[in-house]
């Protein structure tokens, strides 16, 4: 008997090029095998950021292989949950089919910051440990759920994005 395909975490920003490969690389090495994590944008920018990589790279998590993608790739895919880390894609987001949960957990945009690349990469630090204390949190939720029989359904309290 196969087990079961863990169930799918679509997080959506508005570009796909910072904030949702930071919270996909994060919650995908916190959760293992648990979930099956994708993320995407309302309107891709069409690269990742090279200060988001870097930024990863500097706690082991590499994001080089990653690819800016619309939310379009995934109308056909069972998403189980959507997880919005922007306003604009907040309000963006289409239910998807088999969508069990939605949370929306807003992050600063680093592709944003002032400055020269180390200011600009003070600030990418700060929202990936922002973002890395919230989804290990979430992971940490969906495992404890997991073990206590609750399956794929979570109905944790959004954790603090501050």
């Amino acid at each position: 008997m196969q087990p079961p395909t863990p169930p799918v975490v679509l997080i959506l920003c508005t570009g796909n090029s910072c904030r949702s490969h930071l919270a996909e690389g994060i919650l995908r090495h916190a959760a293992g095998d648990l979930l099956d994590v994708r993320s995407a944008g309302s309107k891709p920018a069409g690269h990742v950021h090279p200060l988001a990589i870097r930024a990863m790279a500097e706690i082991g998590i590499d994001l080089s292989g990653h690819r800016s993608k619309h939310l379009d790739e995934y109308l056909q895919l069972d998403v189980e949950t959507v997880i919005t880390v922007c306003g604009n894609a907040d309000q963006a987001c289409p239910m998807f089919p088999g969508q069990l949960n939605r949370h929306h957990w807003g992050f600063d945009d680093p592709a944003n910051a002032p400055g020269g690349e180390e200011a600009q990469l003070a600030v990418f630090r700060r929202v990936r440990d922002e973002i890395k204390r919230v989804f290990e949190a979430y992971a940490d939720g969906r495992r404890d759920a997991a073990k206590a029989g609750a399956g794929g359904s979570s109905h944790m309290e959004s954790p603090s994005a501050t």
